[in-house]
């Protein structure tokens, strides 16, 4: 039975607790070889309820979206090793399954059960996103995949270790399943690193405070994060608004997919109602229910960002998602495009509360990794991958205009440099800056969207692309306006062509010395631009944010009487 702690205990452990995460996360940041782990830090840790898989601690340098979907996680694995019986200390479990884990079939995750006195305590999980899993498109972000096998190797939950024995057979089926062995080898020591740091951090930790006072923290934690968030939502008007957004289409058919949500509150509780999403489609836009639920928690924490990290949170919110809807999308239904309808998600919802409480919430960012992918063969015959994300603008607030060239809201992942990436692989980037007229206009304006301009520097290639937003722009909330929309170009032999879909294309073929450019959406705007402060408009022209002539338009001539 847990002990009751007291404050000051609590605050130490907590502390110690994020500590142990937060360690883990840079022990495979430093030992990743992929360079979406190692710099953009696409990965996370945690420790999760020993009988529910409930996320208990999450670290702090790892992606949001996995603190819930990183509890359906484990959770496959507790059901697993209970159907088996066969559970030991020093097990570690391993699997990809999106439909099981949440998010996408890059993301490899890792499962430990923490042993204490014989028994579980609790477990340790790692999750990174590894640079190719197999599948018909390097890096496998497939725009055109039906179905999940297209998309990647699918793993379901197995023992890569056994009582602390490590399987070398598992591992040899998981380096025959990718392009790039050797990334995904030291990808996998370096969570397996992690994992064994945060076991030694818990014997200390345990043995300094003893197993019950520690579990009492652990408890304690998840009931003061519910505690928090009622006396949050009470201080919200009662009431029920909605708000419908669009994605360009799913990637095979150019059909515009709506995603709504009715938000409703009352008292101290939340409905979030998505009746009226569209349906499962054919394209990867889908996600599985554990991902759908994990994004709420994800809009949740930006709207009441002094929530702790742990699924007490969630408790007050009922989440209602309708069966066969492409946000609860059932194996082996394709879901490599997770990012871009998670994206949409997390917008809906801002637009609808916003109108319960504007000064909470930020317009619409961006709305797109843009997932660009471009591959081929070095002149020795070496296989080379080059996958990464790309930035855009934050919606404007209440407080401040947009920033600038930020990376998506889902993470706090950072864009890998121009710098890591030409040295990495045969491209050189012809433009990275900030794109101009872009950003929405309001009171505070949404942030600048970018240019990224990146030639061939070897004989041939492949590009592959698969982004949103190229069609329905960031929204603005309280009168702001939206921003730019996303737009991709690619060179060949005879000029510039766009991609029929708009936003996501398969197999462009490059030749040496041509490129392909992405002109990222602007965020959203807030408030009405007719009350923007003329000196600030002005302050935007100067800085080439804004052209003189769309200043003049958009916000009226009193900016050309301030001083630039």
């Amino acid at each position: 039975m847990a002990d009751t702690i007291d404050p000051i205990t609590l605050a130490v452990l907590a502390g110690r607790m994020e500590q142990i995460a937060d360690e883990m996360d840079a022990t495979l940041f430093r030992a990743a070889f992929n360079p979406i782990i190692a710099e953009a830090h696409d990965a996370s840790h945690g420790l999760y309820h020993a009988g529910s898989g409930d996320t208990l601690v999450q670290g702090k340098s790892g992606l949001p979206i996995f603190v819930g979907v990183m509890s359906f996680a484990v959770k496959a694995v507790i059901d697993k090793a209970a159907a088996d019986g066969d559970l030991q200390d020093g097990d570690i479990y391993i699997f990809n399954d999106a439909h099981m884990g949440g998010t996408h079939l890059s993301d490899m995750r890792l499962v430990r059960p923490y042993y204490h006195d014989g028994e579980v305590f609790c477990y340790l999980a790692s999750v990174g996103h590894w640079h190719d899993v197999g599948g018909a498109v390097p890096g496998n972000y497939n725009p055109a995949a039906t179905e999940a096998f297209q998309e990647a190797f699918v793993l379901p939950p197995v023992k890569l270790a056994r009582a602390g024995v490590v399987q070398q057979d598992i591992i040899d089926i998981l380096l025959r399943n990718t392009r790039l062995p050797q990334s995904a080898q030291g990808d996998l020591n370096g969570q397996l690193g992690a994992l064994d740091l945060g076991v030694k951090r818990m014997d200390d930790l345990l043995a300094e405070y003893g197993a019950n006072t520690v579990r009492a923290a652990l408890d304690a934690l998840s009931d003061r994060a519910e505690t928090l968030m009622r006396a949050e939502l009470e201080g919200l008007p009662d009431g029920r608004w909605e708000a419908t957004d669009f994605l360009d289409n799913d990637g095979i058919t150019d059909v515009a997919l709506p995603i709504k949500v009715a938000l409703e509150v009352t008292g101290d509780r939340m409905v979030l109602d998505f009746e009226g999403t569209a349906p499962v489609t054919a394209g990867p836009v889908n996600i599985a229910l554990p991902t759908a639920v994990a994004t709420a928690y994800v809009a949740i924490k930006h709207i009441f960002p002094d929530l702790p990290a742990n699924a007490g949170v969630m408790r007050p919110i009922e989440m209602r998602v309708p069966e066969g809807s492409l946000l609860s999308a059932e194996f082996p239904a394709p879901v490599g495009g997770y990012t871009e309808t998670i994206l949409r998600m997390i917008d809906v919802i801002f637009s609808a509360a916003a109108q319960a409480a504007p000064e909470r919430v930020v317009a619409n960012a961006y709305g797109t990794i843009n997932a660009l992918s471009i591959a081929g063969k070095r002149k020795n015959g070496a296989p080379w991958v080059m996958f990464s994300f790309y930035g855009g603008g934050h919606g404007g607030s209440i407080e401040s205009d947009g920033l600038n060239h930020g990376n998506a809201p889902i993470s706090t992942a950072t864009i890998p440099p121009l710098e890591i990436l030409e040295a990495a692989y045969p491209v050189m980037f012809r433009q990275w800056a900030l794109r101009p007229d872009s950003a929405g206009a309001g009171t505070h304006r949404g942030g600048l969207g970018a240019v990224y301009e990146i030639e061939l520097l070897e004989e041939s290639a492949e590009a592959f692309l698969f982004g949103e937003r190229g069609r329905f722009a960031p929204q603005g909330v309280a009168g702001g306006a939206q921003g730019g929309v996303n737009q991709f170009h690619y060179e060949q032999s005879d000029g510039w062509h766009q991609p029929p879909l708009a936003s996501k294309m398969r197999g462009i073929r490059l030749k040496k010395g041509q490129a392909v450019r992405l002109e990222t959406p602007g965020g959203g705007g807030y408030g009405r631009a007719a009350e923007r402060d003329p000196s600030a408009v002005a302050r935007d022209v100067a800085l080439g944010f804004l052209s003189a002539e769309n200043a003049s338009r958009i916000y009226g001539p009193a900016w050309k009487e301030c001083d630039q």
